[in-house]
């Protein structure tokens, strides 16, 4: 059967799109690219596509229009059958390809430790989205987030990791084995790494489904560049929330940053704040609705906590950094074990209640949430692996 039109629309900076690329070069597909942010009227044709949705990629397969799709509905639109290896028994199977599984690979890949890693999104995980790092030990200057997950991948691959995108759907031990369903079929390992992170929080209110990529969004380096010299409202208190709103400055007229309580950000992301003066701060805010005009947002209605009266904010676009929640809910039906949050709960060896599976990282409860501390613990976990494979 023949392949439908591929038309693809994407931009650089945008680590969905770098996996769109990568699952096409992968497949040997040719599609029609479009760069949204230096091919003229690029944007224009894409939102006429969408209805005004801004969310890349955007990929059209014949006359199916998808936005940020994973590997696996990818395959389920151009009806592609994933192959398998040879084997489909792997000393090691790593879920997720974040920093923590690109760490944990370079350690068992160097020692002849067959491995495979599953990604269902974008290789480097929340670290690949995110704009600048600069406490990651070893850049003095620091580095954007798509380098240094990128850096991560390269290394890994280079002493033997094989990265497919894919969706892992379930976990069970099996015959001596770790059983994996995914969307390639079922797979084997001697071993699995848990690594599948987090990923951001909602609200949950009114108009915040309803607007996603039409004017909310959860992701700064991803879609900030779609609102120069706009108004913008940025919902959240913490690091990740003054962090990203510092970086939206780049594109918006104005932020107002509205905090439910207090500001929890450190002395130093505070201290660049006070001096921006792009950015109002709006503290006892909590934010209740998001309300449009149908194709885009208009404002976002709060209450002020004090004097429990109604305050709107007119705006072009809403940022959510409220937290993060662990990707785990592919797990819910196994034996494995979790905290009242939801994170993983392991021993001191970062075991599982499931024998042969590992748990690192972002998604492991009293997880510290830090790249540096996501990268000690998969190498930590390779090294537990090792011990395990060789007493099994």
């Amino acid at each position: 059967m023949a392949t439908p039109k591929i038309v693809y629309y994407g931009a650089d900076w945008c680590a969905d799109c770098h996996m769109a690329k990568t699952y096409f070069a992968r497949h040997e597909l040719s599609y029609e690219a479009h760069d949204i942010d230096h091919e003229p009227g690029a944007k224009e044709a894409m939102l006429a596509i969408t209805g005004g949705s801004s969310a890349i990629p955007t990929i059209i397969i014949g006359d199916v229009i998808m936005q940020e799709p994973t590997a696996a509905q990818l395959d389920k639109a151009l009806e592609l059958k994933p192959s398998l290896e040879q084997s489909n028994i792997q000393d090691v199977i790593m879920v997720g390809a974040g920093p923590t599984a690109l760490a944990a690979a370079i350690y068992t890949t160097r020692e002849d430790i067959d491995t495979v890693l599953y990604e269902k999104g974008v290789i480097g995980g929340l670290a690949a989205t995110t704009d600048w790092v600069d406490n990651y030990p070893g850049f003095p200057d620091g580095i954007s987030g798509l380098d240094l997950a990128e850096n991560l991948r390269k290394q890994a691959e280079r002493f033997g990791a094989k990265i497919e995108l894919g969706e892992v759907l379930d976990i069970a031990h099996e015959d001596g084995l770790v059983k994996l369903s995914t969307t390639d079929g079922d797979r084997y390992a001697k071993a699995v790494l848990i690594a599948t992170g987090s990923d951001y929080k909602r609200m949950g209110i009114p108009g915040e489904d309803t607007y996603y990529a039409r004017g909310v969004h959860y992701c700064a380096t991803c879609d900030g560049a779609f609102y120069r010299d706009k108004k913008i409202v940025v919902v959240g208190g913490g690091n990740s929330a003054v962090q990203e709103a510092l970086f939206l400055t780049r594109f918006a007229s104005h932020i107002d940053l509205l905090v439910r309580s207090e500001l929890r950000a450190s002395e130093v992301l505070i201290h660049q704040l006070e001096k921006n003066d792009k950015i109002t701060v709006h503290l006892g805010v909590t934010t209740d609705e998001i309300i449009g005009d149908g194709a885009k947002v208009e404002k976002v209605v709060c209450t002020r906590a004090a004097t429990g009266k109604k305050v709107d904010f007119v705006t072009d676009g809403v940022f959510v950094f409220i937290g993060l929640k662990p990707n785990t809910g592919f797990l819910r039906q196994t034996e494995i074990e979790f905290d009242e949050i939801g994170f993983i709960k392991t021993n001191e060896k970062l075991e599982t209640a499931i024998k042969g599976v590992f748990a690192a990282g972002d998604v492991r409860s009293g997880a510290t949430m830090q790249i540096a501390s996501a990268v000690g613990e998969g190498a930590t976990a390779a090294l537990r692996i090792r011990e395990y494979l060789q007493h099994s």
